[in-house]
């Protein structure tokens, strides 16, 4: 009766072990693609990610950047203030996009350009998101709004 315990007890923890396994395995699996690490201009002109690489960059849009291509196409520079990097994006924008207000866009870095799949623009007049806001501060170049409601 004893043996068999013991072998019931060593089977249920293999069992447990390899479910565990598997779950982690199928968690990572999932999160492959959910997972986007958020980079200023500056810490990508410094070190550019390689082409097969999404990620979220965020800062200002530069004034005089914005140019509308034929299409849908969109091309403007997005700032930090220290460095700036070109962005292409084929879509329609977000209505609070323009010049010298905040963004954040996730997509690949390819052959110097940041080429957008979605850009994200503050949702009103005062926020701008935490990393955008960390990354300006970063550079010396944040200037918050009267009533700054940002998520610091």
């Amino acid at each position: 009766m004893k043996g068999l315990k013991k072998k019931r007890r060593i089977q249920v923890i293999a069992v447990a072990a390899v479910a565990l396994t598997l779950s982690t395995a199928l968690i990572g699996y999932a999160m492959r693609d959910g997972i986007n690490f958020f980079r200023s201009p500056s810490q990508v002109v410094a070190e550019a990610p390689m082409p097969n690489e999404v990620f979220r960059i965020g800062g200002l849009v530069e004034d005089g950047s914005l140019t509308r291509g034929q299409g849908e196409t969109i091309t403007f520079r997005v700032t930090d203030g220290a460095a700036s990097v070109p962005v292409s994006y084929a879509g329609v924008l977000p209505d609070l996009f323009g010049e010298g207000e905040g963004m954040v866009g996730t997509g690949r870095f390819i052959d110097g350009t940041f080429q957008a799949s979605e850009i994200l623009a503050k949702h009103d007049e005062s926020y701008m998101p935490k990393e955008v806001v960390d990354a300006l501060k970063e550079q010396g170049v944040y200037q918050p709004a009267n009533d700054d409601i940002s998520m610091n």
